[in-house]
């Protein structure tokens, strides 16, 4: 059988500022990546958040970014690699103090909006990430594209990776996704679920520009902002199982 891991940017919401679908998004996941106040969340959402995940028994990671709340993350930041290494100690280690009083760890890392991007191409600043995660705990997996600095480089440093893919996002022929400051609204949840199940059963998916590409994933992301998110989260889950693909996390303890 199958397997696929269903993750999502959680905990995005900040003071009277709320964003994404938390609560609706996390019956349908296994694992919740979890804002760290940087691009997005804040303490009480940061507990809250854990809590919600503890709840639905799903797994739980760090979604560190640049120090970027104005611009959610999404805007390109010149950072050294000792300063990014920091940036994401620091921010796991926040959600780990939380994770801590809920008696669960941390699973895993998924780094988040331009610096998710930036370390895609950067070796350095790929293996500042990469050290930081090791540092905090050598089993903790980071999730990110398969063709990415990130993933060559967790490879060759023995830290475990895992090969992401997207629902909601478009996919392209190097390998990357096509990022959106806010993602589109879905017209066809059944057809994006499909294109998810052949990702998870076949390997291949239509790029944005109509080329059929190999890709592999052994997880997938559903952002909780875009618009219909809780809707296309079932349609997917629906259509995994109707193709006999069990949605579990990566690593299960």
């Amino acid at each position: 059988m199958k397997k696929i891991d269903l993750n999502c940017d959680m905990g995005e919401s900040f003071s009277q500022y709320v964003l994404g679908n938390d609560e609706e998004m996390m019956q349908y996941i296994t694992s919740a990546n979890i804002a760290c106040g940087y691009h997005g969340g804040d303490p009480h959402v940061m507990r809250k958040t854990v809590r919600l995940a503890k709840e639905h028994q799903v797994k739980i990671g760090a979604h560190p970014g640049f120090p970027d709340l104005l611009g959610f993350g999404r805007r390109d930041m010149t950072a050294t690699a000792s300063e990014v290494k920091d940036y994401v100690t620091y921010q796991m280690g926040a959600l780990r103090e939380f994770a801590r009083a809920e008696d669960i760890h941390l699973h895993h890392c998924k780094p988040h909006g331009a610096l998710f991007m930036k370390a895609m191409r950067d070796r350095e600043l790929a293996r500042a990430i990469l050290e930081a995660v090791h540092e905090a705990d050598p089993q903790m997996v980071v999730f990110t594209l398969p063709q990415s600095e990130v993933y060559e480089q967790g490879q060759k440093m023995g830290v475990p990776v895992a090969k992401e893919a997207y629902a909601d996002r478009e996919h392209t022929k190097e390998g990357s996704i096509v990022m959106t400051r806010r993602g589109s609204a879905i017209k066809d949840y059944e057809q994006m679920a499909e294109r998810v199940v052949r990702i998870v059963t076949e390997g291949r998916v239509v790029t944005n520009e109509g080329e059929d590409v190999s890709l592999e994933a052994e997880t997938v992301c559903i952002h909780g902002d875009t618009p219909g998110a809780p809707q296309l989260a079932k349609a997917v889950t629906n259509a995994l199982k109707e193709a006999n693909v069990e949605i579990t996390a990566i690593r299960n303890e």
